[in-house]
C-alpha cells in the first residue's frame, strides 16, 4: 500500500515545480519576491513546493495570461481578503496591522510586528492556505456579501 502525499507537503524542488508548470525557475523566484507565493525552504535554503503551491501558481498564471491581470493587480486582490476576520484579530491588532490599514499586498507580505501575526508562520496560516485556489477568494467575498 502506497502512502498518499498530503497536498500541503513540500515535495517538489524548484526545478521540478518549474517543469510541472512549464515556466522558468526565474519566474517562480519572481512570484516569491512579489509575495504571491511562500515556498517551503529547507535549512539549506533550497525551495520546495507542494501540490497546493502548484495549484496556487496555476491560478496566478491563469490570472496573468487569461484574465490579463498584472502582478500588482493580483497583489491588490489578495490584499482585499479580510484576513482579520479569518483569524479573528482583536480591534487592537487591527489598528496596528498594515494588512488592515493598507492595500499594498497580501497580509503575509505586510506582517504586523506588534500583532497576532508577528509570530505566525504565514505559510501555515489559514489565510494563505485557504485562498490559493482560483475561486476561493470570490466564494469568500460572495458569502460575506450574502450575509449582509
Amino acid at each position: 500500500m502506497q502512502n498518499e502525499i498530503h497536498n500541503d507537503e513540500p515535495i517538489y524542488p524548484i526545478r521540478e515545480a518549474a517543469k510541472l508548470l512549464n515556466i522558468s525557475i526565474h519566474t517562480l523566484r519572481m512570484y516569491e519576491k512579489e509575495n504571491l507565493i511562500i515556498p517551503f525552504k529547507k535549512s539549506s535554503n533550497h525551495r520546495l513546493y507542494s501540490k497546493s503551491d502548484i495549484e496556487r501558481i496555476k491560478c496566478i498564471r491563469s490570472a496573468i495570461n487569461d484574465a490579463k491581470i498584472s502582478i500588482n493587480g493580483i497583489k491588490t486582490i489578495y490584499s482585499m481578503v479580510p484576513c482579520w476576520e479569518v483569524i479573528k484579530c482583536s480591534d487592537e491588532d487591527r489598528n496596528n496591522c498594515p494588512a488592515f490599514l493598507e492595500h499594498n499586498g497580501p497580509c503575509w507580505s505586510l506582517k504586523g510586528e506588534t500583532t497576532i501575526c508577528a509570530t505566525k508562520n504565514c505559510r501555515e496560516c489559514s489565510v494563505y492556505k485557504n485562498f490559493g485556489e482560483c475561486g476561493s477568494i470570490k466564494s469568500f467575498i460572495r458569502n460575506k456579501l450574502m450575509s449582509l
